[in-house]
């Protein structure tokens, strides 16, 4: 398969990006590491006439400023297993990322072309919604290059859809840092390895002093249009079965039935829950993400 024609363009910096984008319009799209874009290309899913490499903007660094961990444009998603402040600063990010496809495709897609992407079935865009994170992006407004936050909360609108403009370009993305006696886990189950998941699940558990839960939140994905995140509480295992049931709302398929998503999800969470209350408790929780096999 070979994608139709198109205009490349190689910006040497934000600014001529953004005006590009400006420029070109609807008849654009951005390519970092192309590991969504390139298939649709191939296909002829999509049929853009420019595209826009974004990959000589000096957009890949990696930082923790206040408590939170910002990732650049161009970071590639193996470098969140691999890095050591990414492991200290934001580990739940760092477990989900080892869960995207297989090492080729870490090693090429970005991070934040994941978040923009927007695909439901994907586990970056439910970690950023898991911790309350945003997106940095950038346009060119009246003769100048304008930049905005947009928060996860309000970034994704449907499958494969974003409030973004299409001429906004995303170049970096903030993961706030977990609270204190807070644990993590991902959890997810593809029919093979390395496939997009039926369902799977991002969580969080924070506990007292004690060491008795008080709070957890879970992000789904493949479950809902777009990342859905569901207040738990502190519960037992039954109490999670019913609060899961009772939040999703997933449709059928050819993969899975809803009713079969539906348990794969309740399932998923009480073995997130409990490894995540089992970090929570530690004293010295272990940073180190869990990489399935």
């Amino acid at each position: 398969m070979k994608p139709p024609p198109f205009v490349y363009h190689r910006p040497a910096t934000v600014e001529q990006a953004a005006r590009l984008l400006a420029d070109l319009g609807d008849d654009a799209k951005v390519i970092a590491g192309g590991q969504s874009l390139v298939p649709l290309l191939n296909f002829r899913l999509a049929a853009p006439a420019h595209l826009v490499d974004v990959n000589h903007l000096g957009l890949d660094e990696v930082t923790v400023t206040g408590g939170a961990l910002d990732v650049g444009a161009t970071v590639r998603t193996a470098r969140l297993i691999d890095d050591p402040a990414v492991a200290g600063a934001a580990p739940l990010l760092a477990e989900g990322a080892g869960w995207v496809a297989h090492p080729v495709i870490r090693n090429r897609g970005t991070v934040c072309g994941s978040l923009a992407h927007a695909d439901p079935a994907a586990e970056l865009p439910a970690v950023l919604a898991l911790v309350g994170g945003e997106v940095q992006a950038v346009a060119w407004r009246a003769g100048r290059l304008a930049s905005r936050r947009v928060a996860a909360a309000d970034l994704y609108a449907g499958p494969l859809q974003t409030t973004l403009d299409a001429d906004e370009l995303v170049v970096a993305a903030r993961f706030p840092a977990l609270p204190a006696r807070t644990g993590w886990a991902v959890e997810e189950l593809a029919r093979r390895h390395g496939d997009y998941a039926m369902a799977g699940v991002a969580l969080t558990v924070t506990v007292d002093g004690e060491g008795a839960p008080v709070a957890a939140r879970a992000a789904y994905l493949s479950c809902a249009p777009t990342p859905l995140v569901v207040d738990l509480g502190p519960a037992d295992g039954a109490t999670l079965r019913e609060r899961v049931a009772a939040a999703l709302d997933p449709t059928d398929d050819i993969h899975a039935t809803a009713a079969y998503r539906r348990h794969l999800a309740a399932v998923l969470t009480e073995r997130a829950y409990d490894r995540a209350l089992a970090r929570a408790r530690s004293a010295t929780p272990d940073p180190t993400p869990e990489v399935p096999p």
